[in-house]
C-alpha cells in the first residue's frame, strides 16, 4: 500500500509551523529519524514526505544514480550505460518491426485475420519501445533539470507509463489473438470463413486498446508530482544559504488498499492472461490437428500424429514460455517493495527493467522467421522494395 503518511512521526519532534526547524531530510536525518528500514522507504521532509509502496518504478530505480546540473557526461557509469542500452534497444525494435511490417503489409499475408494482427502488432512493438526510450530521456532529464515546467512534469508523470504500459499489453494481446485464430482454423478446417476473420480481426483491433485503456485508468488518476526541497548547507560559507537548497520532483502513486489490490490483479491480468491463451491455443492446435489426421490417416496411431504434430508446431508451444519467462521481470519489479534499495543491485533491477521490454523485439523471430508462408512473403515483399528502389 502508498501512503503519505505523517502520523508515524512523532510531531514533539518537529515544530513544521517554524521554518528554522522545518527542514527538509538529508538521507542521515531520515536514518536517525526514521530507522534503518523506513529510512530507505521515504523521501520528502519532515512535515510532507511519501512513503513509497509496492512497485518499483524506472524513477525509484535511476534516482539515486541521477546527478542534479549535471551534463550526461559527467553523470555516473551506470546512468550512461542506461542511455546506451535505450538506444540500442530502440534501433533493434526499429529493425523488427520494419522487417515485420514489410512481410505483413502484402495482402497475401492478410488473406485471414492473422496478418492483420501481426501488422497491428508491429506498430504497438515499434510504439512500446519507443515509449520505453521517452520514459528513460523523461526521467533522465527531469532530474538532471529542475528547471522544467511543472506542467510538463505533471503531464509525463500522469500518461508516460500508463501509455507504455497500453502499448506493451496492446502486444501481449495481440499474439494472443492470433493463437485463437490459428486453433479456430484447425476447429473449422474448410469451413474456415476467411472473410468473417479478417471482419472480426478489424473490429478487434480497434476495440482492443479502449478495453485495456479501461483497466488502466486509475493510473491516470493516482499518478501525481511530489515535489520537496533540500534544507540550506549552512556549512557552505561561499554561497548564500537559498542558494544551496535544491528541489526535487518525483512521480508517485498513491494507491488506497483496494485500488492496490486491483492494480496486482491486473498486473497479472495481463500478463499471465495472453500465456494461458497462448499456451491453450497451441495445445489445441497439437492434439486437434493430431485428431483431424487420425481420421484421414489411418496408418498411423493417434500418439503418433500428437509426436508428428508437436514436431511441427514445437515453437507454438516454446514461444509464450519465452515471451512468459521475458515478461515476468516487469511483474516481478511491479510487486517488490518499494523498500528495496535499488543502488545496492542497480544492475539487477535495471536488467530485470530492459529484459521485460525485449518480447516487443522479437515479432519477426517468433512469428515470421519459423513459418515458411510468412518468410515467402517477407521475401517477396522485400524483393518487391528492391525493384522499386533506384539503383
Amino acid at each position: 500500500m502508498t501512503l503519505r503518511n505523517k502520523e508515524i512521526v512523532n510531531t514533539e519532534y518537529f515544530d513544521c509551523q517554524n521554518n528554522s526547524i522545518s527542514l527538509l531530510f538529508s538521507n542521515q536525518n531520515i536514518f536517525n529519524i526514521l530507522g534503518p528500514e523506513l529510512s530507505s522507504c521515504t523521501i520528502g521532509d519532515q512535515c510532507n514526505f511519501y512513503i513509497k509502496g509496492i512497485g518499483l518504478t524506472l524513477d525509484d530505480i535511476l534516482r539515486d544514480e541521477l546527478q542534479q546540473n549535471t551534463v550526461l557526461n559527467n553523470q555516473s557509469f551506470s546512468i550512461k550505460l542506461s542511455a546506451g542500452l535505450t538506444i540500442i534497444m530502440f534501433v533493434a525494435g526499429l529493425i523488427n518491426s520494419i522487417l515485420s511490417f514489410i512481410t505483413f503489409q502484402s495482402k497475401d499475408s492478410q488473406q485471414v485475420g492473422c496478418g492483420m494482427y501481426l501488422l497491428t502488432s508491429s506498430i504497438t512493438s515499434l510504439l512500446a519501445i519507443s515509449m520505453l526510450i521517452i520514459k528513460f530521456w523523461f526521467v533522465v532529464l527531469t532530474h538532471i533539470n529542475v528547471s522544467i515546467s511543472l506542467s510538463v512534469l505533471r503531464g509525463g508523470c500522469a500518461s508516460i507509463e500508463p501509455i507504455l504500459k497500453l502499448f506493451l499489453y496492446l502486444d501481449g494481446w495481440l499474439n494472443a489473438c492470433v493463437a485463437v485464430e490459428r486453433a479456430a482454423l484447425i476447429l473449422k478446417g474448410v469451413n474456415f470463413d476467411k472473410k468473417k476473420s479478417k471482419s472480426i480481426a478489424r473490429r478487434t483491433i480497434l476495440i482492443l486498446p479502449f478495453c485495456i485503456l479501461g483497466t488502466l485508468i486509475h493510473e491516470l488518476a493516482f499518478r501525481r508530482l511530489f515535489e520537496y526541497e533540500t534544507a540550506p548547507d549552512t556549512t557552505d560559507t561561499s554561497k548564500n544559504n537559498e542558494d544551496t537548497i535544491k528541489r526535487y520532483v518525483s512521480c508517485i502513486t498513491y494507491y488506497s488498499p483496494s485500488i492496490q489490490d486491483y492494480n496486482t490483479a491486473i498486473l497479472f491480468f495481463h500478463l499471465i492472461g495472453p500465456f494461458i491463451v497462448n499456451l491453450f491455443s497451441a495445445l489445441f492446435i497439437i492434439f486437434g490437428g493430431a485428431r483431424q489426421r487420425s481420421k484421414a490417416q489411418t496408418n498411423q496411431n493417434f500418439k503418433e500424429h500428437i509426436q508428428l504434430q508437436f514436431s511441427e508446431h514445437k515453437q507454438l508451444i516454446i514461444s509464450p514460455i519465452v515471451l512468459l519467462i521475458l515478461s515476468i521481470p516487469r511483474l516481478i519489479i511491479s510487486l517488490l517493495p518499494g523498500c528495496a534499495k535499488t543502488s545496492e543491485n542497480l544492475w539487477l533491477y535495471l536488467g530485470a527493467y530492459f529484459i521485460s521490454f525485449t518480447p516487443s523485439m522479437l515479432i519477426f523471430l517468433i512469428f515470421v522467421f519459423p513459418s515458411k508462408l510468412y518468410m515467402k512473403a517477407f521475401k517477396q515483399s522485400f524483393n518487391r522494395i528492391r525493384q522499386r528502389t533506384p539503383p
